[in-house]
């Protein structure tokens, strides 16, 4: 049964599908802070996780690879660790350097839930082609 440490390693250095495949069937992928940019903060199952990394590793940030892993907590069913992408996105064809924060807690040789920070105006920078201003005129709107 996988621990936690290598849930963690293999999402990250997996493709989408591989690390999607790691979730447990009502596991969560959560980035709280993607709702400030009108986007799902919870994804779950391995199904729509794979979905979404198909997204971040396809037409984000294509051909991405995690680096400069830091784990801060390793226990067996919980691991805290920090990574960063240094890419440009497919989509405002931006350079992009972001910094991760995920805090993955398994059960049963799967990922139940892992908790993802990054700097949303980084995020908003990569994913919109006109970067925050774009955010900012999307809440005007509405």
């Amino acid at each position: 049964m996988k621990t936690a440490k290598e849930l963690m390693l293999g999402y990250i250095g997996g493709t989408a599908g591989q690390s999607g495949a790691l979730f447990a069937r009502d596991g969560t992928l959560e980035l709280p802070y993607l709702a400030s940019l009108g986007m799902p903060p919870v994804i779950a199952g391995p199904v729509e996780i794979t979905k979404f990394l198909t997204f971040l590793h396809g037409t984000l940030y294509p051909g991405f690879v995690f680096t400069a892993v830091t784990i801060h907590i390793d226990t067996p069913d919980q691991m805290f660790a920090e990574y960063h992408i240094d890419n440009k996105s497919g989509i405002s064809g931006k350079a992009i350097k972001q910094q991760f924060f995920g805090h993955l807690t398994a059960k049963n040789g799967k990922i139940v839930r892992l908790v993802e920070a990054i700097d949303v105006i980084v995020a908003a920078e990569a994913i919109f082609p006109n970067g925050l201003a774009d955010v900012l005129a999307k809440r005007t709107q509405s």
